[in-house]
C-alpha cells in the first residue's frame, strides 16, 4: 500500500486544495472531518503524516474544534495550518488570542531560521510572500517550539519542534498565492514524514480494479452511462475489471452536442466491446417538454424522466446486483462534512447517500477517491480518447438550459447545435480549446433583422460564451481576439441557417452563472 497523508478538516473553504497538492506530489491523501476522527480510526488510517487545516472558528471562543489528542502521541509529523496551528498550540500548552492587526490575503514572512520545513526553499533572512486569512494570532508558544518566520501581523508566522516533528504555519501553503506553498508541502510530505511519493494513477487503476472484483464477485453491473468524463471513465474500468458482468445503459435525451451520442455508441460499444443498451427516448424528452419555458421546471422535468427511463431499461435486463456510479472525491468530502460543524457551506450531492429501495441494488463507486483531473488521468490511463476525456463540462439537462425562455423544439436545438459545433470547432484550431474551462454557444429568445444577400432577414440571435476557471466556483471569461470572433460570426451566420447575429458574453461569475440557465 502507498503511503498516506491524513488532513484533518476543521472547515476551511481550501481543504480540498491540501489533498491537491499532497498528491500532486505523488503521496495519497485523505480528508476527515476533525468530529469523526478517533484514536481508533487513527490507527487503523495508519497515516504517515497527519496535517491539520485552517477553519472558521476562533480557538479562543469555547466549544470550537479541537484535534483529537491521539494526533499529538501517534508518534507520525504534524503540520498545522492556520487554525490547524492555532489549535496545535493551544492544545500543547501555548496561548492564542484575539489580534488587532489582521491579515487577510497577501502577506510577507521574514524566514528568521532554518528547518526541515524551509530545506532548498527558504533560507533565513528571506523574505517571501505568502497567503493569509486569520484574526486570532499564536501569542506563547508551547514548550519544545521554536520561532522560524514572522510576519508583520503574525509573530509566529511559521514554527517547528523538530524532535517531535511538528510544524506550524499561520499562512496557507496550499493556495497558488503562496508561490512557494507546493514546495513546502512537499519538505513536509517527503523530507520530514519520509513518503516515497509512489501513488501513481497506474498504481491506483491497478487497485481499483482488484477492489472492483472484490466487491462485485460473480454479481452484475448496471452503469448510467451519459457520455460524460465521469461516468466514461467508471465503464471503461469497470468493464476492465468484469468485463461482460458490466451492461452500460445510455439513455440519449435528444440534448447533446453535435455527434456526441453516436461518439458514446461508437467508443464503448466498437471500440471496448462493453454491452451498451442505447435508448433513443428524445420523442419522450421533448414531448414532456413541449410548451416549458422555465428553467428550473425544464431541468426537474429531464431529471425525472431521465430516472423513469433508465429504471424502465433496468428492469428489462433484469438481474443487476449493483449499480455504477461516478461519484467524486468533492462530492463525498460535502457530504460527509460534520453537520452543524464550522463549514460554512455545507451541501449533499445526488450521487452519495443511498439510491431509492425500489432498485434494490448496490452502489459501485469506484472514482469516489479521486478529484476531476484525476479522473481524467485515470480516462487517459484506460485508452479513452482525450476527445472524450478532455471535454469542457456539460450540463446533465444538456442543450435545453441553453435555449433560455423559450420552448425546445427539434428545429431550436438542431439550430443551437450547428452553432455551438462551429464554435468549438474554430476554438479547436487556434488551440485554445484546453486553455478554457468551458466554451458554448446559446440560442437567444430574440430575433433580430438583418440582410442576406439582397433580402431581409429575421433570425435568432447568438451569444458565445466562454470562461477560465480552476474549478467552477468563480470564473472570468475568456479574452479572444477580436479577429477570432469576427472569424466565428461569419461562419455561423453563413453556416447556420437561422441565425444572423452573434454576440460574446463578457460577465464574470460572480455576478453572473457560467451557463445562462
Amino acid at each position: 500500500m502507498s503511503d498516506r497523508v491524513l488532513i484533518i478538516d476543521f472547515g476551511s473553504q481550501v481543504t480540498q486544495l491540501i489533498a491537491r497538492r499532497v498528491r500532486e506530489s505523488g503521496v495519497y491523501s485523505e480528508i476527515h472531518p476533525f468530529n469523526k476522527v478517533t484514536a481508533e480510526s487513527l490507527t487503523a488510517f495508519a497515516p504517515k503524516a497527519v496535517i491539520l487545516s485552517g477553519g472558521p472558528a476562533s480557538v479562543t471562543e469555547a466549544e470550537t474544534p479541537r484535534a483529537p489528542e491521539a494526533v499529538f502521541t501517534l508518534g507520525v509529523p504534524v503540520l498545522g495550518i492556520c487554525y490547524g496551528e492555532q489549535t496545535m498550540c493551544a492544545q500543547l500548552g501555548g496561548k492564542v488570542e484575539g489580534s488587532d492587526h489582521r491579515e487577510f490575503g497577501r502577506a510577507f514572512v521574514d524566514v528568521a531560521e532554518d528547518c526541515a520545513l524551509f530545506h532548498g526553499v527558504w533560507s533565513p533572512g528571506g523574505h517571501h510572500q505568502v497567503w493569509m486569512s486569520h484574526g486570532d494570532r499564536v501569542t506563547a508558544l508551547p514548550p519544545g517550539f521554536r520561532v522560524v518566520a514572522t510576519s508583520d501581523g503574525a509573530p509566529f508566522a511559521a514554527i517547528a519542534d523538530e524532535s517531535r516533528r511538528f510544524y506550524g504555519v499561520q499562512f496557507h501553503p496550499e493556495v497558488v498565492h503562496t508561490p512557494d506553498g507546493a514546495r513546502l508541502l512537499r519538505n513536509f510530505t517527503h523530507g520530514v514524514a519520509g513518503c516515497t511519493g509512489d501513488w501513481t494513477m497506474q498504481a491506483f487503476k491497478d487497485q481499483a480494479i482488484a477492489a472492483v472484483r472484490r466487491q462485485v464477485g460473480g454479481g452484475r453491473v448496471i452503469c448510467g452511462l451519459s457520455g460524460g468524463v465521469d461516468s466514461s471513465v467508471v465503464a471503461a474500468l469497470i468493464h476492465e475489471a468484469i468485463g461482460d458482468q458490466l451492461t452500460c445503459v445510455f439513455v440519449d435525451h435528444g440534448l447533446m452536442r453535435q455527434g456526441e451520442a453516436d461518439q458514446v455508441v461508437s467508443v464503448f460499444r466498437d471500440r471496448f466491446n462493453i454491452t451498451l443498451v442505447h435508448k433513443d427516448a428524445s420523442e419522450l424528452f421533448l414531448g414532456k417538454l413541449a410548451g416549458k419555458t422555465d428553467p428550473e421546471e425544464k431541468r426537474k422535468i429531464i431529471g425525472a424522466t431521465f430516472i423513469d427511463v433508465f429504471e424502465e431499461e433496468a428492469r428489462r435486463i433484469g438481474g443487476a446486483d449493483f449499480l455504477a456510479q461516478g461519484t467524486l472525491y468533492p462530492d463525498v468530502i460535502e457530504s460527509v462534512s460534520f453537520i452543524g460543524g464550522p463549514s460554512v457551506t455545507i451541501k449533499s450531492h445526488h450521487n452519495v447517500g443511498g439510491l431509492p429501495d425500489r432498485m434494490n441494488m448496490k452502489l459501485v463507486e469506484p472514482l469516489r477517491e479521486l478529484f476531476k483531473d484525476e479522473v481524467r488521468a485515470l480516462g487517459r490511463e484506460l485508452g479513452l480518447p482525450d476527445e472524450m476525456v478532455g471535454r469542457h463540462p456539460f450540463p446533465g439537462p444538456g442543450l435545453a438550459i441553453r435555449i433560455p425562455g423559450q420552448e425546445i423544439t427539434r428545429e431550436r436545438l438542431d439550430i443551437l447545435r450547428k452553432a455551438d459545433s462551429v464554435y468549438l470547432d474554430e476554438i479547436r484550431k487556434s488551440g485554445l480549446y484546453d486553455q478554457i474551462w468551458q466554451a458554448f454557444a446559446v440560442l437567444l429568445p430574440v430575433r433580430t433583422v438583418g440582410v442576406m444577400g439582397d433580402g431581409r432577414s429575421y433570425d435568432y440571435a447568438c451569444a458565445l460564451r466562454a470562461v477560465t476557471s480552476t474549478d467552477g466556483m468563480t470564473a472570468d471569461y475568456f479574452p479572444f481576439p477580436h479577429d477570432f470572433l469576427g472569424r466565428v460570426a461569419s461562419r455561423i451566420i453563413n453556416e447556420v441557417k437561422g441565425i444572423n447575429r452573434v454576440t460574446y458574453d463578457i460577465t464574470s461569475k460572480p455576478p453572473g452563472t457560467i451557463e445562462w440557465e
